[in-house]
């Protein structure tokens, strides 16, 4: 069992300024397990703002994804965490058949709210978890035994679920970290998600640092995961980026749309519904690229957002996650 660590939300000091260059601050932890490190200056993040930059000009998504792809013709709702771990998020809760209930309970809710494409459902499972300890290998990082995935494979599988397996990186690289899953994506249901709060460099640690991504690891993933899905002969993959802060993507205006993968950027921060408003404007609304998602906390949301005023968020989600 993966050690968890207890984490806040926090909303980076500057924001207020930074929201009139279109380019904010705005920000609130996803909740999944660093101790809080912003505590001595009141919970805000380092306030040192980026240079202003222009607005980005919206990319278009592509017309005509590829046979089988998921988006945009279906919309994806799913229960995020770690298996056995309540801490975690919903799915470490229940079991599988229980989960796959409530799953389909809280489904219901948003074919009231928004019908207008059909919902597929899906667990995104915690593949690799940072750790406070460095570990043999000195990386801050456990990866979840494969015994643990292949059960998640199976029984999305059987349950015409999608599964996306998340990974958090520490001190390793995303080479590794995405060849992690490679097998696991010869599934045509497998999807990869990167957790960049988790990506740390030298002399970093989790708990202690805030992660990034930097764009060309990114693009690397997305080529990767394009190349592969070619290889293997299913259909494309998404690839899923969490993010709740504006320095947790490094020049993300070089981002672009990869043929053979679709990107979706999630909007990971829990908080009152303005904060989440907030946050989804700083990550999504004024950086826009492919697809977008947000995600939801059943335990800290305060008040939860019902499904019709998630579905209210400008631009839509395409993906809505429950932690």
């Amino acid at each position: 069992m993966p050690h968890y660590l207890s984490r806040r939300h926090a909303i980076a000091a500057g924001a207020a300024a930074l929201l009139s260059t279109k380019r904010a601050l705005a920000a609130q932890d996803d909740g999944t397990s660093v101790p809080d490190p912003y505590d001595v200056d009141g919970g805000s993040l380092p306030p040192s703002p980026p240079s202003p930059t222009p607005e980005p000009t919206p990319t278009p998504k592509p017309d005509k994804p590829g046979e089988g792809a998921i988006f945009p013709a279906n919309r994806v709702l799913s229960y995020y965490g770690f298996p056995g771990n309540p801490n975690m998020g919903i799915l470490g809760e229940y079991n599988k058949d229980e989960l796959l209930s409530r799953l389909q309970d809280q489904a219901a809710e948003y074919e009231a709210a928004d019908n207008s494409r059909p919902w597929k459902l899906a667990f995104e499972v915690i593949a690799s978890v940072a750790q406070a300890d460095p570990g043999a290998d000195g990386l801050y990082l456990m990866p979840t035994d494969p015994a643990i995935i292949q059960e998640y494979i199976d029984f999305t599988a059987a349950n015409d679920l999608l599964l996306i397996l998340d990974v958090q990186f520490g001190l390793d690289t995303i080479e590794n970290e995405l060849g992690r899953l490679r097998d696991y994506l010869r599934n045509p249901h497998v999807h990869p998600a990167l957790d960049p709060e988790f990506m740390l460099g030298p002399g970093q640690q989790p708990g202690v640092d805030l992660g990034s991504i930097t764009a060309d690891k990114v693009t690397y993933a997305q080529q990767t995961v394009a190349q592969w899905a070619a290889d293997d002969g299913v259909p494309e993959k998404f690839l899923l980026v969490h993010q709740f802060n504006y320095y947790m993507i490094e020049n993300k205006e070089d981002i672009g749309i990869v043929d053979g993968v679709q990107l979706v950027i999630n909007a990971d921060g829990w908080g009152p519904p303005s904060d989440k408003h907030a946050s989804y404007d700083v990550v999504i609304t004024q950086d826009p690229i492919q697809y977008n998602g947000i995600k939801n906390f059943y335990g800290q949301d305060d008040p939860l957002l019902s499904a019709a005023e998630t579905m209210a968020f400008d631009p839509q989600p395409d993906l809505v996650i429950y932690q």
